[in-house]
């Protein structure tokens, strides 16, 4: 077992709270002195420039995924040069009527030095890959994964 976190922080700088303008503007700061400006989605009044938290939700599956793809990986034996996702999340009515991230689209492509995986071995790491991701393992989200090779 493990913990981990994050400490969110907001302060009211500009706008009205009365008419619904003020600053969705927050930082949200990690471990190492890392820090990230985030925002709400521009949809609901957040910064266009800023991550909102349904990137960070989309973005987490992605590197957890990848993560663990590269782990996998080198059990057995390949060895990635590069890995990039263009990962889509897609914030929708559930059955519930209530607004969630519906969907996650993982579109890993890959690109391996040395010893070629074939794509029956390929595909095979990503579906472990999957099942292992913690942060997959964590949600309703319906998660895909779409891998190429590179």
């Amino acid at each position: 077992m493990s913990s981990h976190r994050a400490t969110i922080h907001w302060q009211h700088s500009k706008g009205s709270f009365l008419d619904k303008s003020f600053s969705r503007d927050h930082h949200w700061h990690f471990k190492g002195n890392q820090s990230l400006l985030a925002s709400s989605a521009p949809g609901f009044s957040g910064n266009a420039d800023a991550v909102d938290p349904e990137d960070a939700f989309t973005a987490s599956l992605s590197s957890c995924h990848m993560l663990t793809f590269l782990a996998l990986a080198s059990v057995k034996g390949f060895e990635v040069a590069e890995y990039r996702d263009e990962a889509e999340g897609i914030l929708d009515k559930n059955a519930q009527g209530r607004l969630c991230m519906v969907k996650a689209t993982l579109r890993p492509a890959v690109r391996f030095v040395g010893r070629q995986p074939t794509l029956d071995e390929f595909q095979a790491l990503h579906d472990r890959a999957h099942k292992g991701c913690f942060i997959a393992n964590s949600v309703l989200t319906e998660v895909l994964v779409e891998p190429r090779l590179l």
